[in-house]
């Protein structure tokens, strides 16, 4: 214990007490907020720091010491306790130009709750805000641009399920509806420099993989010109007219049709000839009805029923606007599962008559015994993976003779990309990826023979 004369004249301890007075210790003060509203700060206020050796105020009861540091910010903390200052709270300013990054839920977790606390007290920021938050709804950058290639088919489904067509198209002319207007769709994007870019026409000549370099615009003249054989068939104008040759078949008429127009000064121009064609080919065929569908299509050696030669016709379009968006650098998606079955069940029922073909021209080995028509005989099981395929049985000696499971010899295993593409002749029997079983020469000739199918 210190004595009375160890107390300072303010009534401290460790002064001199030369004064002779008693020393004096101040009475706790009454709280301030006692007595009305605490008076305002100046706002260069500092940290509140005493003499050495001062004692302090004591502090009301129950209440937590604030101090202030400048710009008026309180520093919360007790005594002993670490202090450290409180942040100021953002400006309207500040936080209405965080609004757009709040939108894209950009802000960091501070940010966004002083943003959101401040959106219940500023209905014009909350108004603004929710208007971000509708347009950032409406913001899909990883999205394709570019429609559903089968949105057509649906919208279409979903109309004659509601209202059945008055005059329906043939199921047998669908797939050619189908691809005639995704290469619509593909040629309206275009801009005239993509109208004149290279695209390399290939096929399998029977020997060997051959190519015609052309433009798009040429590719649609092509394929105006071999569509012009159905059209003729069903009493549609020839879009060849005079330039039309005397034999027909569709590299004669493609060539025919390639030196009548020369060069185009305008490479749109077979656009809309080709689209109204098509158009024209699809309606005609609505309304003849079933009737036709055995109508004879000549294409030179061989002929078509017109139900196999609308067939042709949406496989050949697929494939040539492949061609068309690989050169401009397009995506391009395959025919629907059921419309691809269709062109790949085609290629199989043609596979035995090419077999036969080849074997006239001295390109394939002779078939091992006579069958009588109707009989079944050596047959290949085609198998045809993935989407559109399934399974069949080609007859290997003769095109009148049936296939049976019974009789297999050889068995291939084919992606029906793999298989479109080889029928198409974009790739060679040699570089083929099929599973292989059983007589090696019945497989080599059943793949030579599916890429025999293309042509120009």
């Amino acid at each position: 214990m210190r004595g009375p004369d160890e107390w300072d004249d303010r009534g401290r301890p460790g002064g001199s007490g030369g004064s002779g007075e008693r020393p004096r210790i101040p009475a706790p003060r009454p709280a301030a907020e006692d007595h009305g509203p605490l008076p305002d700060l100046p706002s260069a206020a500092r940290v509140r720091t005493d003499p050495p050796g001062t004692v302090p105020d004591p502090a009301p009861p129950h209440h937590v010491p604030v101090e202030y540091e400048s710009n008026d910010a309180p520093v919360t903390g007790d005594a002993t306790g670490p202090r450290h200052p409180a942040p100021a709270a953002p400006s309207h300013k500040v936080l209405k130009s965080l609004l757009g990054a709040w939108a894209l839920s950009a802000c960091s977790p501070e940010e966004t709750a002083a943003v959101e606390e401040h959106l219940t007290d500023c209905a014009t920021c909350a108004d603004e805000a929710l208007r971000l938050r509708d347009a950032v709804g409406l913001l899909h950058p990883a999205d394709s641009l570019d429609l559903d290639p089968l949105l057509r088919s649906r919208v279409l489904e979903g109309c004659l399920g509601r209202r059945p067509a008055r005059i329906p198209v043939p199921d047998w002319v669908t797939p050619y509806d189908a691809e005639t207007a995704k290469l619509d769709a593909l040629l309206r994007d275009m801009g005239e420099a993509e109208w004149r870019a290279p695209v390399r026409l290939r096929w399998f000549d029977g020997r060997e993989p051959v190519e015609h370099p052309t433009t798009v615009a040429g590719v649609i003249g092509h394929l105006m010109a071999v569509d012009g054989m159905v059209a003729t068939a069903l009493g549609l104008p020839d879009p060849l007219g005079t330039a039309a040759p005397e034999h027909p078949g569709p590299r004669r008429r493609t060539e025919a049709h390639w030196q009548t127009v020369g060069e185009e000064t305008d490479p749109h121009a077979p656009h809309d000839p080709w689209r109204e064609q098509g158009q024209a080919l699809i309606r005609t065929a609505s309304f003849a009805g079933g009737g036709v569908a055995e109508l004879s299509v000549p294409y030179g050696k061989f002929s078509l029923s017109l139900r196999d030669a609308f067939l042709d016709r949406a496989f050949e379009t697929w494939v040539h606007a492949g061609d068309i968006a690989e050169a401009v650098d397009y995506p391009y998606r395959p025919p629907a599962a059921g419309h691809l079955h269709r062109l790949v069940d085609l290629a199989a029922r043609l596979l035995p008559s090419t077999l036969a073909q080849r074997r006239q021209a001295g390109l394939a080995a002779p078939a091992h015994g006579l069958v009588a028509a109707g009989a079944p005989g050596r047959s290949l099981h085609l198998e045809v993976e993935g989407s559109g395929g399934g399974d069949w049985y080609i007859a290997l000696d003769s095109p009148a003779a049936v296939g049976s499971p019974e009789y297999t010899v050889a068995h291939i295993a084919l992606d029906s990309d793999e298989f479109c593409q080889l029928a198409a002749g974009h790739i060679s029997p040699e570089e083929t990826a099929a599973g292989q079983t059983g007589e090696r020469e019945a497989i080599r000739e059943v793949l030579f023979a599916t890429a025999a199918l293309s042509r120009l």
